[in-house]
């Protein structure tokens, strides 16, 4: 876990990986938009608006996917995904405006197609490319209720998900009549999402949530990845039940902490990036940003944070030359005992 604040207020539509998505909004829907009922500045102010969520939220499933694809011969749980990621536009704080300015008649669009998925691969999923259908389903005849649309969203990541478990591939629609294909590839099970607001970055087991200004956007993407890579270690190594069952003491939640540090560069090296890139991410980010964490000493301080995950690359480096992968569901020594506090 990292930086200090969050907003949960409006979050984007999840890569489908495991097919639950969040989007939330605290406007009622408004319909019958047109490009001339908005003045000229908002549509341009919206778009950028736009634009600026749809970037951030590519690098962000770009990082994801490709660390939910390197490691999915190590994960315990495994589910089938396109990388596509979609967006509904009644989740919106301004749904009208925004329909005006991406001159949308329905909902439903593509939000990304993470670099490197099946959806991306296809070339047919540009961004804000408008869909109708989901199999045979129209997601935008689906009721989007006041202040609970992101509802429907989550459906609808729900529905593509069903049809690649049951189907194997799922059939989307677009808004211009045409149709393309997908078939689904198996990934590690953990959605990305990115908040509109916030510096900080956790995971809760089912998710990895990053706020918009949080400090590593700014970094290159091998540094980035690390801040991903270590959310993504608390929930494949299942942290989150761990707490549950073990109790939230600052003890028991340095000991995770550690140990998702300590996977960080096993999760980078399966991804294809250096692993060292763990440890550049923790000594760019952490003389600027963990002084909250020395108040409650949950968390090691960020020096003895980056010698932990430098104290990892050798036997990853080893373990590359001689398998090509880092098999850290075999060979990555645990802080804690996963099996800790189940009943006989």
């Amino acid at each position: 876990m990292f930086g200090n604040t969050l907003s949960t207020t409006i979050r984007s539509g999840a890569l489908l990986i495991s097919g639950v998505a969040l989007a939330v909004s605290t406007l009622a829907v408004a319909t019958g938009a047109s490009a001339s009922s908005v003045r000229p500045s908002q549509l341009a102010t919206e778009r950028a608006a736009i634009a600026r969520f749809q970037a951030a939220d590519q690098r962000l499933q770009d990082v994801g996917w490709k660390l939910a694809r390197g490691n999915v011969a190590f994960c315990e749980t495994v589910v089938p995904s396109v990388g596509l990621q979609l967006q509904d536009l009644a989740s919106y704080g301004k749904p009208r405006i925004a329909r005006a300015a991406l001159g949308f008649e329905g909902d439903f669009a593509v939000q990304t197609a993470a670099r490197g998925s099946p959806a991306a691969l296809s070339g047919a999923f540009a961004v804000n490319r408008e869909i109708a259908r989901l199999g045979s389903a129209d997601p935008n005849a689906w009721e989007a209720e006041a202040r609970r649309h992101w509802e429907r969203l989550t459906r609808a990541h729900d529905h593509v998900d069903r049809l690649l478990r049951e189907r194997g591939r799922i059939v989307l629609g677009f808004a211009d009549g045409s149709q393309s294909e997908l078939q689904p590839v198996p990934v590690c099970a953990t959605r990305f999402e990115l908040a509109s607001e916030g510096a900080r970055a956790m995971a809760d087991g089912e998710r990895v949530l990053i706020g918009m200004e949080f400090p590593g956007f700014e970094y290159d993407e091998a540094r980035f990845a690390g801040v991903v890579a270590h959310e993504l270690a608390h929930n494949v190594l299942g942290h989150s039940d761990w707490l549950d069952r073990n109790g939230r003491s600052q003890r028991n939640v340095r000991r995770i902490e550690r140990e998702a540090d300590r996977l960080m560069p096993w999760l980078l090296a399966n991804a294809g990036y250096d692993p060292e890139a763990a440890v550049r991410f923790m000594t760019s980010w952490g003389p600027w940003n963990d002084g909250w964490i020395f108040r409650n000493r949950s968390h090691d301080g960020w020096d003895e944070r980056a010698e932990f995950i430098a104290g990892e690359i050798p036997r990853i480096r080893a373990l590359l030359a001689a398998n090509r992968k880092a098999d850290w569901s075999t060979q990555f020594r645990r802080e804690v005992d996963p099996m800790a506090g189940f009943a006989d």
